[in-house]
């Protein structure tokens, strides 16, 4: 096995921080009873133990340890919990959510499918990459709002996606801009989401049940946790939870519509189109951050 030398990964190839995050985090979740230390960490990542606390604090904002603690089915059952009541109290309330937490920062606007083709011809839908905290990202976006968000998964041609669209909105007028890409996302996974996300919108089409359902996932709010079946709770449809899980498939905006914080009834991640280690990631990476500050914090339980 080869060492390290001044602190610098061992790696074949040149790697990204959300890169070395994921493998963290899948030998992480399949140690989790074991409590794997620091060093084994750091060994199996190829970097030191003091690069590995740096790259964790800078990412996350804690240590590995503590990041550990966010990914257990015990603290992710708690969340549920907490989340689930924070919700039924709003909703007792008459509220549409809990104080309309994640809607004061991004608006929806909704249209069939049939009508989001009509009202895109002529319309400039500008497009790009950007880097984000979960690795590179895909946005489009128009005057009315952001029409499309995705994660780019490796072996993936581009031009696919560029095929589909022209092809689902033949009047549209496609422009590639990558600056405006990255800011958009740079205000889409902002630290601090009031002043990061205030005045997003989204322009997206979809059946009255899937428009429903992503309704309802706005009002989940970062660090929040529900499982499928509170989720067809929350649209009224409790027996429907396997509907609800094929509408959030269809979800065309990642992230800021949260399918990420709906988990199976166990506790555990389950699938996720952008994979299972991005979606544990995104549930760490927001329970570090503070939540909504009803969920309960892990290290109190030490």
């Amino acid at each position: 096995m080869q060492s390290l030398v001044d602190d610098r990964p061992v790696l074949a190839g040149p790697e990204t921080d959300f890169e070395r995050i994921e493998r963290a985090i899948a030998y992480l979740r399949l140690r989790q009873k074991m409590q794997p230390s620091l060093a084994q960490l750091a060994e199996h990542i190829g970097l030191s133990e003091s690069h590995t606390q740096r790259l964790f604090t800078r990412w996350a904002g804690i240590s590995p340890k503590r990041f550990l603690q966010y990914l257990t089915v015990e603290y992710a059952k708690q969340a549920m919990r907490d989340t689930g009541d924070l919700l039924g109290l709003a909703l007792d309330a008459g509220l549409s959510g809990p104080g309309r937490l994640h809607d004061l920062f991004v608006g929806m606007e909704a249209v069939s499918p049939g009508e989001f083709r009509r009202a895109a011809r002529g319309v400039a839908i500008r497009y790009g990459i950007g880097e984000t905290p979960f690795g590179p990202a895909r946005v489009a976006m128009t005057a009315r709002g952001i029409c499309h968000l995705s994660f780019i998964l490796p072996d993936v041609d581009h031009s696919l996606w560029l095929q589909q669209q022209r092809k689902a909105l033949p009047g549209a007028d496609l422009v590639e801009d990558n600056a405006q890409a990255a800011a958009v996302l740079g205000r889409v996974f902002g630290r601090d989401p009031g002043r990061a996300r205030g005045g997003l919108s989204l322009w997206l089409s979809g059946t009255n049940f899937q428009i429903q359902v992503w309704r309802a996932l706005l009002q989940v709010p970062s660090g929040g946790l529900l499982s499928y079946r509170q989720l067809a709770t929350l649209v009224g449809r409790p027996r429907a939870a396997r509907a609800v899980g094929t509408a959030m498939a269809c979800n065309p905006v990642a992230f800021l519509i949260p399918c990420h914080r709906v988990l199976r009834e166990s506790g555990d991640i389950g699938i996720y189109h952008w994979g299972s280690e991005r979606k544990a990631a995104m549930c760490a990476w927001e329970a570090a951050a503070g939540g909504p500050g009803v969920l309960r914090d892990p290290s109190a339980d030490r």
